[in-house]
């Protein structure tokens, strides 16, 4: 897992970063829970286009219990460890480090010495990580410096306690233990991300676990009960320092992604759904010429009316699709936010180099509620939406897959079936179908993404481009 140097996989800075090779493989989780007896999967999935397997599943990877529920899985390095501070520069990029949100349990993936057949050589079970940290339902990894990041959205016995951050060793994925020292009245967990040269820690909010795990709770969300808080934290006294709330009709502040320019201090937060009018949103947090943090909305994605007899039981009485959006994801040259619609069935792509004044400047339409759009490759009907977003390091590739959580999509989607697809970015603007990319999962239902090699919600740099 050491080398004598630097895996070649790093770059110091963003625009380093963006001239590495193009990806030859996704790793994607894929999800069983509630339609069969079988396990998740982790998925390998070629993305070569010279490759004459372009656009196949390679690989299968079934994990060896049933019942995890994948979700948000990273890898165990990557070019954060080029930071000054960071005690072990020679680590390799070769583990995929795979949470279960249901199970809280962990699998240790190892993508050598054949990165199309990766193989699990460790397991962490629940009742180690709940012993050693207090959390359940594991949900994000991210590489640090200094430890591997995993956090979770409930404590130990699910319900009562908050959620929260814990560590594993980079060397040999043992627990280490919970990561806030003082938390101050932070309740509610979902992602996590830095401003990592300001010693900064973001986090916001979803919901504890028995809001999500049987599904969306209507009542919760239409009394505010949803998460509408992002936290600041210094990162290394691991102290909250300061909260902003957006306020509880703008329900379920989810994904973050903090620019890539370690001398930018500001990022972007997808906001699912308000209780007001059913919109979505983006807003940007930033720090002010005093040095607080502040933050501001910048996208309103609005609605769209619809027949009552189109829409599923949970929709009808508001007579409008709401755009639902689950994920965003920053290039990396923090050029383009990319804004999965899940309801709808757009992914919209938003200039946003002014990060107080985004322009839209594309948008591909596929799935959804109501309009359930076909692809090049599929031009029947197609169920779920954009969901989890990718974006190559070189900024000309998205990928996406369809699939959200089981009971939220048959709670939304009850006939979806998985599927991944794939947009070409123009530089300058705007993105198409690559009408030879749609991989079709059948009853599995994809989520997460991992790019070989490092992709755009991977890394983080501490040198300027």
């Amino acid at each position: 897992m050491s080398r004598w140097t630097p895996d070649p996989t790093f770059y110091p800075s963003p625009a380093m970063a963006m001239q590495a090779p193009d990806e030859r493989f996704a790793y994607v989780a894929a999800m069983n829970y509630g339609r069969s007896d079988r396990p998740d999967e982790i998925c390998v999935v070629d993305v070569d286009q010279n490759s004459r397997t372009y656009s196949q599943i390679v690989h299968r990877m079934e994990l060896p219990y049933v019942g995890d529920e994948l979700h948000h899985f990273g890898w165990n390095a990557c070019s954060s460890a080029l930071c000054p501070a960071a005690p072990h520069p020679h680590l390799e990029r070769r583990y995929l480090i795979v949470p279960g949100l249901r199970s809280s349990r962990i699998y240790i993936v190892d993508t050598q010495p054949d990165p199309q057949r990766p193989c699990v050589v460790k397991v962490i079970e629940p009742d180690e990580v709940m012993a050693r940290t207090g959390y359940s339902r594991l949900h994000t990894v991210h590489c640090g410096p200094d430890a591997i990041y995993v956090n979770a959205m409930g404590s130990s016995n699910g319900h009562d306690g908050p959620g929260g951050v814990f560590l594993l060793d980079h060397f040999n994925f043992d627990v280490i233990g919970p990561w806030e020292i003082d938390r101050g009245d932070q309740e509610l967990a979902y992602d996590f991300w830095w401003h990592i040269a300001d010693d900064v820690m973001v986090t916001s909010e979803w919901a504890k676990p028995h809001q999500f795990e049987d599904g969306l709770v209507p009542e919760d969300l239409l009394s505010g009960k949803y998460g509408h808080r992002l936290h600041f934290w210094d990162l290394r006294k691991r102290r909250k320092t300061h909260t902003l709330d957006i306020g509880a009709q703008h329900q379920m502040v989810l994904e973050l992604r903090p620019a890539h320019d370690p001398r930018k201090t500001y990022g972007f937060a997808g906001v699912v759904i308000s209780r007001e009018d059913l919109s979505a949103s983006i807003w940007t947090w930033y720090k002010d010429d005093g040095g607080q943090w502040q933050i501001k909305k910048t996208i309103t994605i609005p609605a769209q009316p619809a027949a009552e007899d189109d829409l599923p039981p949970m929709l009808k009485g508001f007579k409008a699709v709401p755009p639902l959006v689950t994920d965003i994801d920053l290039s990396v040259d923090d050029k383009f936010l990319y804004v999965s619609c899940w309801g709808t069935g757009e992914l919209l792509q938003f200039d946003v180099s002014d990060p107080f004044h985004p322009r839209q400047t594309g948008k591909v339409e596929i799935g959804g509620i109501v309009a359930h759009n076909g692809h090049p490759k599929h031009p029947g009907p197609l169920f779920g939406g954009p969901q989890m977003v990718e974006v190559s390091r070189d900024g000309r590739r998205v990928y996406f897959t369809n699939s959200l959580y089981s009971t939220w999509d048959d709670q939304f989607y009850p006939d979806l079936t998985g599927w991944m697809a794939r947009v070409d970015i123009n530089p300058y603007g705007g993105m198409s179908f690559d009408p030879n990319f749609f991989v079709d999962f059948g009853t599995t239902r994809p989520h997460q993404v991992r790019l070989e090699g490092g992709d755009a919600s991977t890394d983080s740099f501490c040198y300027p481009s």
